[in-house]
């Protein structure tokens, strides 16, 4: 005769980070006859196998005895390699109430313990629960106290928020799970088109008030934040490229939730904690940084590097030629796909990098070629090499180029950050009222189509440049979306003339 079934199987879900996508686990746990034992099984990680002893001690310590059985915990499906500290409470619950059935279906318990029973959040519980929401996973979690400030951020999703074990134990034995559901915290800057609310933040570091003369480079730094167009500054040493540069960031176009926090994930994966304002991120590395720094890399698991964690802010490369040919040559791929791929034995993994490339240079080694007062040193060979290090496919995907003016004592500031930011954000929302899902530096071939209506007189005009200048059929798209740029800011439904003769302008000299 067989022996009546009495053993529960119990389970709860967790979760863990495939690349940058999160996969739900299931985290069962059975309890047999036999030598005493408790095993986890399921591909875990080391710091899964050594979560063994945190949930021994923070089990022992709340009073709770071990029952003398073989306690089996499985991480399903079974042929993903999980990892992550945040296990720990998952698998301590089901050994806590092993005698009784956990009847919440979809809940998901994430939480590190201290050796004491204390729950501790990790930087991975952002990522993971983002990423679980943004595939419909996740509806509730019962979550570390000290995580909730930054996941209620997350909205749609129920948090349940414990301080310790005893507390998490007592709450899933009652069955009783208050709703707490948050919606987003809105900026205090924010409007709404379309039924998705914007939001900006009117902080100014620095201001463009600062920059004496330069009318042109203003003009076209404006241009670039309105559309977030790629751009390029070439000039003497101190004529103001990088305090444009610095000073772009504040004036860019306006976030909305979801790219909010897209930048939040991509700063917890670099172990930052983001403060969730509408601030679009700067990075500039230097040139001497190596090739994994910028676009990521390692050999077991791969790091998020600069070109994600610029990921809808800016990439600022100063001193242009100075970065090695590789790093250049590689970053043609972001610049086109707005994403990075790692390839690695252990792991492919794929991050989002949908930047606006700044980049500052000189026109030759010494910096004087352009200037009228100062004598060049270089020789033709000297500058020859130091601009052949900029491939023409690389450069074919800057939109706007421009030679800074040498500055002059009568020179002043003519414009503020405040007048230039309310320009962006006129021509921001001309581009969304178009129902336009992109910007336009960033537009599609077919979204260029559809959007960059031409009047006939600026028709005629792109088909001379095409016909005169030889351009590539990327070159022309880029004047195109320039140009669709320059006439948002100048109110203008259509490109007009005037239009595309501006955009042209910005066009790279051979």
């Amino acid at each position: 005769m067989s022996e009546k079934k009495d053993t529960i199987v119990n389970k709860v879900l967790c979760a863990t980070l495939d690349g940058l996508k999160a996969r739900a686990i299931e985290v069962e746990a059975t309890f047999t006859k036999g030598l005493p034992g408790f095993a986890v099984v399921g591909l875990a990680s080391s710091d899964i196998q050594e979560s063994k002893e945190r949930v021994k001690s923070a089990l022992l310590t709340n009073n709770f005895i071990f029952p003398p059985l073989k306690i089996t915990i499985n991480l399903s499906p079974s042929d993903i390699k999980k990892n992550g500290t945040h296990f720990d409470l998952s698998i301590a619950l089901l050994i806590a109430i092993h005698k009784q059935a956990i009847d919440e279906e979809g809940l998901f318990v994430f939480g590190e313990l201290g050796l004491d029973g204390k729950v501790k959040s990790s930087s991975m519980l952002f990522p993971l629960i983002l990423s679980l929401k943004e595939q419909g996973l996740i509806k509730r979690a019962i979550v570390p106290s000290e995580a909730i400030e930054y996941l209620n951020h997350i909205s749609g999703v129920s948090f349940i928020a414990i301080e310790s074990l005893t507390e998490s134990i007592k709450l899933v034995e009652s069955g009783e799970f208050a709703d707490s559901t948050k919606s987003f915290t809105h900026s205090s800057q924010h409007f709404e088109i379309e039924n998705q609310t914007y939001l900006y933040e009117e902080i100014y570091e620095s201001d463009f008030a600062d920059v004496k003369g330069q009318g042109v480079a203003k003009r076209a730094s404006l241009i670039a934040a309105s559309g977030m167009h790629n751009f390029m500054m070439e000039g003497n040493p101190g004529c103001g490229k990088s305090m444009i540069a610095k000073r772009v960031k504040d004036i860019l176009p306006p976030l909305y939730e979801e790219e909010i926090l897209s930048i939040a994930k991509h700063q917890f994966l670099d172990g930052t904690v983001p403060d969730f304002s509408a601030i679009r991120p700067m990075r500039s590395p230097h040139h001497t940084a190596t090739t994994a720094s910028i676009f990521g890399g390692g050999s077991a698991q791969a790091k998020i590097g600069e070109v994600a964690l610029a990921h809808k802010g800016i990439l600022f490369f100063d001193e242009l030629p100075h970065f090695s040919k590789n790093i250049l040559e590689a970053l043609r791929e972001p610049l086109q796909d707005r994403k990075v791929h790692i390839a690695r034995v252990n792991a492919k993994i794929e991050y989002d990098a949908d930047i606006m490339f700044v980049a500052a240079m000189n026109p030759c080694p010494c910096g004087n070629l352009l200037s009228k007062t100062k004598s060049c040193r270089c020789s033709e060979m000297e500058i020859k090499r130091y601009q052949n290090r900029l491939s023409d496919p690389f450069l074919d995907r800057i939109d706007i180029f421009v030679v800074m003016q040498e500055v002059k004592k009568e020179d002043r500031g003519d414009v503020t950050s405040v007048q230039m930011h309310k320009q962006v954000i006129s021509a921001f929302k001309r581009q969304k009222m178009r129902a336009q899902e992109h910007l336009n530096g960033k537009l599609t071939e077919l979204e260029v189509e559809r959007y960059c209506i031409l009047e006939s007189e600026a028709m005629k005009i792109l088909e001379s440049a095409i016909e005169r200048f030889g351009l590539s059929h990327r070159s022309i798209a880029s004047i195109k979306k320039i140009a669709r740029t320059i006439a948002d800011l100048n109110a203008n439904e259509k490109i007009a003339k005037k239009d595309i003769l501006e955009a042209l302008s910005y066009r790279r000299r051979n």
